[in-house]
């Protein structure tokens, strides 16, 4: 199924994963490793990486820490297409701003979520989204209406589509009744998978894309369970989803970053600490991810 494909031309299609970041013991980034795990990710059949989403722990960093993770990005990924920076801020100019460093960047596309400093009607919505598209570089829609409180519904996401604003919608909701419903008001715009428990449901509804959390920890499986779901191949699909779910939930829930960066250590990554406030996990919740991430490297999965 060609129209699922990484192109020069959709460079937002594929496998992106948004990327957890490397941190030392006393918290600074760790660029040497945020590189090598870039090149890990490609070299292990994803199609390019999301640096700065909420996996990459962007509300932490410094505007200069955040610039330099795309530049060490950029360098690592060698083809700069590859690259999907986070661009996300609590004021349309600062989300301009990143837009344009990304531009700047040669990067194929940006990641941007609706403002998320208060609850913005519509017309705030797609003026926001105008804004940042005015940087000349394609951006997708991340549509989280858990976190910002503000749902990029169907209707408006084929509005922010026909304004020319947007490419393509990272859809978390976990709603998988939306996928059709976008397909019907807006044929033309990219359905990105946005949570990796709903990976099979959006792949069968036409998902041209995954912007990933779980490939972090298991990119080659993650890769090869995403061909076959796109492709259709269930017998292929079903199977690794089934024995991944129980890890691929964790991406849907709180503590997703200290989920993934555990599994990354269990996988020999470098997935190391998170900044404050996140702690690290323990009790329940540390041995869930421990016995999955475990269970997933004895039956064979990397």
């Amino acid at each position: 199924m060609t129209t699922a494909s990484w192109t020069t031309d959709r460079p937002w299609r594929g496998v992106m994963v948004a990327t957890a970041l490397p941190l030392r013991e006393d918290l600074t980034v760790d660029h040497d490793a945020y590189a090598a795990h870039v090149r890990h990710l490609l070299d292990n059949g994803c199609d390019g990486v999301v640096p700065n989403g909420s996996l990459g722990e962007y509300q932490t960093l410094t505007p200069i820490e955040r610039a330099r993770v795309v530049r060490t990005a950029v360098e690592a990924a060698g083809d700069p297409a590859r690259v999907m920076p986070g661009v996300a801020a609590y004021g349309s100019a600062e989300a301009r701003r990143w837009a344009d460093q990304a531009a700047e960047a040669g990067c194929g596309s940006v990641l941007l979520l609706p403002p998320n400093a208060y609850r913005a009607g519509e017309e705030a919505v797609r003026a926001h989204y105008a804004d940042v598209a005015r940087a000349g570089i394609p951006v997708v829609a991340y549509n989280n209406p858990i976190d910002t409180k503000v749902d990029l519904t169907p209707g408006l996401l084929a509005r922010l589509h026909a304004d020319g604003s947007i490419v393509a919608v990272k859809e978390f909701t976990g709603d998988v009744r939306r996928a059709y419903e976008i397909a019907e008001l807006a044929p033309d715009l990219d359905l990105l998978v946005g949570a990796d428990d709903v990976l099979l449901e959006l792949a069968t509804a036409g998902a041209a894309g995954w912007i990933a959390g779980y490939p972090n920890a298991f990119p080659a499986t993650c890769a090869a369970l995403y061909r076959a779901a796109v492709a259709g191949d269930l017998q292929t699909a079903l199977p690794l989803y089934r024995s991944l779910h129980p890890l691929l939930r964790w991406d849907s829930r709180t503590e997703f970053v200290q989920a993934i960066k555990l599994s990354m250590d269990l996988t020999g990554q470098h997935g190391g600490p998170t900044r404050p406030p996140r702690l690290p996990l323990t009790g329940e919740a540390e041995a869930a991810v421990r016995a999955a991430t475990e269970k997933a490297v004895a039956d064979g999965h990397h």
